[in-house]
């Protein structure tokens, strides 16, 4: 029995070493916020051990990966209250915005405005059918974390921030990170979101056997308008690639034919009654093929100027539950937030981008699954990065090492509960729709972080290998997403941008024209 711990012992710590070897010698690592704390962070280690093995091999917490016994540990004292206060309540959070519509005048309430086909175009998400953590709502996660300026928690008036009042935490620095309550190595049910699992509406359970159901475009082949010849299968496309310098416009011939709001203009209703909300929501609930979670879904529309406008699908998830290599697990961190972009141009849907960690990959509408008009995403385990197809997706290092997987889990519909706003960012001004005059604005300025900060080596539940930590600092929000971005992919406007026209691979050729129907 000891030679067989001795052996096993023995394997683990290869693997580490492994992984160290690999990872290092194919994977650029970056200089993350972690790093620039790296010295401070050896040194908070006790063991002289550890620190010198992380100076000098790389391997970091060693002793930490091979216990995860000891992760599982209860705070001294709860953070989320002091002693006699109550949990604050978030119901009413989303509907805690300034009570001033009714003075909004005519250009206010074309500022405000979302556009018909923006929801026409929605997008579904399929979430993983093995999900540990679903979609979360920023509203309730607020109740179960309390600030920290870095390690350190802000103390009352600021200890318990709701939406309206979040982004007033700036006054302490970028450094400020929404720290969990509980340790969430015992997996509290407010982290896993269960209760959050879409209700799948009655009738066929697989979209694909619907009669409006169109498949993703098979092929091997994409483009990069930077240095390809032009795209002959859009004659606009070189107005849409590029969105123009000029920003946000009310000149309604470049709003694009069709344009419908989702409200009519000038009818602004703050509060429906109950009857005619409920009944509203069970007729989308019958004509969605996905089904509405309790978690809302934050929709930012951006009018680029030009006929262009770009609608911003936010998913927000309380965890994110990073892969494994060697059996060994990397990127966990408290606050997850993934998105989606459909650029439009003239009211036309033309590309679908899906963020996938700090990058993603952008399609054209035409190579894109769909139920009937609306795009097909898929949100892989864990990680919840967004992807056009179901399957296994590698990244980051060679050999299939790391990966996110998808799968046809259950059909969500984001549109059936969605905070919908607009935003110009020339002036990086928010604003709450007609829709839902009376969101708050405040949470989106925050600049601070969703989640922790990365965990010190001291802690337990710590470790780091090849620049690789278990935990991570929780993310930026929707601000820092680049909303203002002139092409449709995430990375700087000097950077490439490859349009895929395929959403699966095969032997499918380029087409020469626009396939009928826009599938």
């Amino acid at each position: 029995m000891l030679l067989l711990s001795k052996v096993a012992i023995l394997s683990v710590l290869a693997s580490f070493i492994t992984i160290t070897v690999v990872v290092g010698h194919f994977a650029t690592i970056p200089t993350t916020a972690e790093a620039l704390e790296d010295k401070d962070w050896i040194a908070s280690s006790k063991s002289w051990a550890d620190r010198t093995a992380c100076r000098w091999l790389g391997i970091c917490g060693l002793s930490h990966a091979l216990h995860p016994s000891a992760w599982d540990f209860d705070y001294p004292v709860p953070r989320s209250v002091g002693s006699g206060e109550k949990r604050p309540n978030s119901t009413s959070f989303w509907e805690s915005g300034p009570d001033d519509f009714d003075s909004w005048d005519e250009r206010e309430l074309k500022l405000r405005e979302v556009p018909e086909y923006v929801l026409k175009h929605a997008p579904y998400v399929h979430l993983f059918s093995q999900e540990e953590f679903w979609p979360g709502d920023i509203a309730e996660h607020l109740i179960h974390t309390t600030p920290f300026l870095n390690y350190t928690p802000i103390f009352n008036p600021w200890r318990h921030p709701n939406l309206s009042n979040l982004g007033e935490l700036n006054r302490f620095g970028k450094n400020v990170f929404l720290t969990s309550n509980d340790n969430v190595e015992q997996r509290p049910d407010w982290l896993g979101g269960e209760k959050n699992i879409p209700d799948l509406p009655p009738g066929e359970a697989d979209p694909r056997k619907r009669p409006d159901y169109v498949p993703a475009r098979h092929g091997r082949w994409s483009w990069r308008p930077e240095t390809d010849p032009p795209d002959k299968d859009d004659p606009e496309f070189d107005e849409w690639w590029y969105a123009p310098e000029d920003g946000l416009s009310l000149d309604d011939d470049k709003m694009g034919n069709g344009n419908k709001t989702a409200v009519v203009k000038g009818q602004v209703k703050p509060k429906p009654k109950t009857d005619l909300r409920r009944r509203s929501e069970e007729t989308a609930k019958k004509e969605s093929a996905g089904g509405r979670s309790d978690a809302p879904v934050t929709l930012i529309v951006v009018d680029k100027g030009g006929g262009v406008v770009d609608a911003f699908w936010f998913y927000f998830y309380s965890y994110n539950l990073g892969n494994k290599v060697f059996n060994v697990r990397f990127g966990n961190h408290v606050g997850d937030w993934e998105h989606t972009v459909i650029r439009f141009y003239k009211g036309k849907p033309k590309a679908v981008f899906f963020s996938e960690h700090d990058d993603g990959e952008a399609y054209s509408w035409e190579a894109v699954e769909k139920i009937g008009e609306r795009p097909v995403s898929y949100s892989a385990t864990g990680t919840h990065a967004m992807y056009a197809t179901p399957g296994i997706h590698t990244y980051v290092l060679p050999f299939g090492l790391l990966h996110d997987a998808t799968d046809r889990g259950p059909l969500w519909d984001p549109a059936l509960n969605l905070r919908s706003y607009t935003y110009n960012a020339t002036s990086d001004k928010l604003r709450a729709s007609t829709a839902n005059p009376r969101a708050p604005t405040s949470w989106f300025y925050f600049w601070g972080h969703w989640g922790d900060k990365f965990y010190a080596l001291n802690d337990a539940r710590q470790y780091r290998f090849a620049g690789q930590y278990h935990y991570v600092n929780g993310p930026l929000g929707p601000r820092f997403k680049r909303l203002g971005r002139k092409k449709v992919c995430q990375g700087r406007d000097e950077d490439h941008c490859r349009l895929k026209h395929w959403g699966r691979d095969g032997k499918g050729k380029r087409p020469q024209k626009k396939t009928p129907g826009g599938a």
